[in-house]
């Protein structure tokens, strides 16, 4: 099965390369605009025309779109042109070429305006995001379900947690509050999902949460349980220390100097 994967010399490429490539069934093509040396990596600027890199979806089955500018407070500006315009351009050029199936990297920080209700977070509640990179991943989610409803292009939108790029993924929960601790997704059940995503079947568009199974969390994983099958081996309780509460503090009283309609979405 080919499957092309965008942004594979980023953190989460590197990780899904090597899980595909050690499952050894798969005929991958992979893209970045920075191949970082890698010969196997073809250097592409998404954000320009398809003309000039098109060829590299032809007889392609399935794109795992992860190339994007992911900086939780990118400006505008550089989220315009390498989430925006260039997820566009990716899927329209897996239209053109006959893709069946795009597995798109979108975020949980479509959902930060909800960091500190006590809702549990579905796919269903209204998107909240709070930042630039967090409008363009929602904006992401919605090219693909137009796409998926217009061009019969089968999309599978995955809210991506928390995913380090330390050896083997794991939690410091001295460096975080406990909204980041809650959508942590280990390694393995991340490179799992993926998976689940480029193989499952008679999928038109798709939203799910993608974090591992922490106790505690709001996050919700039936979706992505039921569409995909789905199945975390790991999870990892919040562990709250008095920095992790005070970080918590700290970005609490930011929103509320923004003003309740900050705070509230």
């Amino acid at each position: 099965m080919s499957v092309l994967i965008t942004g594979a010399a980023g953190s989460i490429g590197l990780k899904v390369r090597r899980h595909l490539e050690a499952a050894g069934h798969y005929d991958l093509r992979l893209v970045d605009a920075e191949p970082r040396g890698d010969p196997a990596i073809t250097a592409v600027d998404l954000s320009q025309s398809e003309e000039g890199w098109a060829y590299l979806f032809e007889g392609v089955a399935a794109v795992v779109h992860l190339a994007a500018d992911s900086r939780p407070w990118a400006s505008a500006k550089a989220v315009k042109r390498n989430n925006i315009v260039a997820t566009r351009n990716i899927f329209s050029a897996s239209v053109r070429a006959g893709v069946k199936r795009v597995v798109f990297a979108s975020s949980t920080w479509t959902m930060a305006g909800y960091r500190f209700s006590k809702v549990k977070l579905t796919t269903d509640l209204p998107p909240r995001p709070k930042t630039p990179y967090g409008h363009s991943k929602l904006a992401g989610e919605r090219m693909g379900q137009g796409f998926s409803v217009s061009r019969g292009l089968s999309v599978i939108c995955l809210r991506i947690g928390w995913c380090q790029a330390s050896p083997g993924n794991l939690p410091g929960p001295h460096m975080e509050g406990r909204w980041a601790q809650e959508k942590w997704i280990s390694d393995r059940d991340l490179c799992h999902l993926i998976e689940r995503a480029i193989l499952a079947e008679r999928i038109g568009f798709a939203v799910v949460n993608a974090v591992s199974d922490n106790p505690g969390m709001r996050w919700d994983l039936e979706g992505a349980r039921r569409v995909l099958d789905y199945a975390p081996v790991d999870g990892h309780a919040a562990i709250v220390t008095p920095a992790t509460r005070l970080r918590d503090a700290l970005a609490f009283i930011r929103l509320l100097r923004r003003g309740r309609g900050a705070l509230l979405g």
